[in-house]
């Protein structure tokens, strides 16, 4: 009997346990480890940011999960041998044949001084529900979108977060009462799907009167005052709303098992996500995997999704001993939610060289409703 250990419940966990399920002999045992009892698809926060969404909307249990033969341990990671392929987690240890690092980036606002003590985290469930509050509340005055350090996950999210913020001022008719900005700590929206892709972005922001600022990078954060302070930038900058990504950094645990240093992330090989240590996999937002322009591929779902499918092939490739020809190619895809119904759509080739080759679709209302579908889906497809 095989051991198939996954660290971490997100989209890419996720994918590779069920693909993994279903390559492999009931007697083979999944065991997925995560410190939350529930999975939340973060994509939907964006929504339940602007109140298009509820919390019951966005999480789902992960004791639910409609395979029964995947088992899953709620309890923080505190150690992972990569060697000998264990985890601990809780007050057990755990050893398999293979395993799988999907514990994305940790969210860490305390890198930036005065961050922390804002309720401004769009990319978590209390963040999302404090926009939302505030949202309703304010009446006038200046609201903040800031890109705080990069890389971060789904880099078209503070943009669409941005667009959406102003789709619902627009239909309250409170628009004119603001000024929306976004501050970014990058020189371009979405620059390494190229410039096609970050121009089409910045035409969307400058069409709704959304101020774009880019090569920003916040020093500190005055939540008494309201204020920001920019490396680049002599001045206060004021807001009334800040909404707002964190820095992003490597799992620490990550780091003390020798897979990543602490200033980085995890490498592998680019097409089979195997890192140094043999049938030792990780994938998703803990990954650095460096693109032909000297940018890292992006941290973004859907090449999580793609890459646990690829591991899975491969890990039970391995343990049946046959062949297997999976290998992750770089393709990818993103809705870019507009707000008021509208959304964008791009698709295209990452690993392509010299600089990836991505097409950029005509925005409409049916790129928002595809978004929506894809929502549906992926509950349907695990719950």
């Amino acid at each position: 009997m095989a051991k198939v250990l996954i660290a971490g419940a997100g989209v890419g966990g996720l994918s590779t346990a069920h693909h993994l399920r279903r390559r492999l002999p009931s007697s083979d045992e999944i065991v997925v480890f995560d410190q939350s009892a529930v999975h939340t698809f973060w994509p939907s926060l964006l929504w339940l940011m602007t109140g298009t969404r509820k919390e019951t909307e966005v999480v789902r249990p992960l004791a639910q999960l409609r395979d029964p033969g995947i088992r899953v341990i709620e309890a923080p990671i505190t150690a992972i041998d990569a060697e000998t392929k264990t985890v601990v987690a809780g007050d057990q240890s755990w050893t398999g044949d293979a395993l799988v690092v999907a514990l994305g980036a940790d969210l860490d606002p305390s890198l930036i001084p005065g961050l922390a003590e804002v309720p401004g985290n769009f990319y978590t469930l209390d963040g999302a529900h404090a926009v939302w509050r505030q949202l309703q509340d304010l009446q006038q005055g200046r609201i903040a979108v800031l890109i705080s350090r990069a890389p971060f996950k789904c880099p078209a999210a503070p943009y669409e977060a941005a667009m959406l913020i102003d789709g619902f001022l627009r239909k309250r008719r409170r628009r004119p009462a603001f000024e929306l900005s976004v501050w970014a700590a990058e020189a371009a929206p979405m620059a390494v799907a190229g410039p096609q892709v970050s121009q089409a972005v910045v035409d969307a922001l400058a069409h709704r009167d959304i101020h774009y600022h880019p090569n920003q990078t916040v020093e500190r954060v005055e939540g008494k005052t309201r204020h920001l302070t920019f490396h680049e930038n002599a001045n206060l900058e004021p807001y009334d709303l800040l909404a707002y990504v964190p820095p992003h950094r490597v799992p620490q645990v990550v780091s003390a098992a020798g897979l990543a240093p602490s200033d980085g992330w995890v490498a592998v090989d680019r097409h089979s996500l195997e890192t140094s240590f043999s049938n030792v996999f990780a994938i998703g937002d803990v990954t650095g995997i460096p693109l032909a322009l000297g940018k890292p591929l992006p941290k973004a779902g859907v090449f999580a999704h793609r890459q646990g499918e690829v591991v899975a092939e491969a890990i039970a490739a391995r343990l049946l001993g046959r062949p297997s020809s999976e290998s992750f190619d770089g393709h990818g895809e993103c809705f870019i939610e507009m707000g008021q119904g509208l959304a964008g759509f791009a698709r295209g080739n990452f690993y392509a060289e010299p600089t990836p080759t991505i097409r950029v679709y005509r925005s409409g209302r049916h790129w928002h409703a595809g978004k929506v579908a894809f929502e549906r889906q992926w509950w349907s497809q695990w719950w």
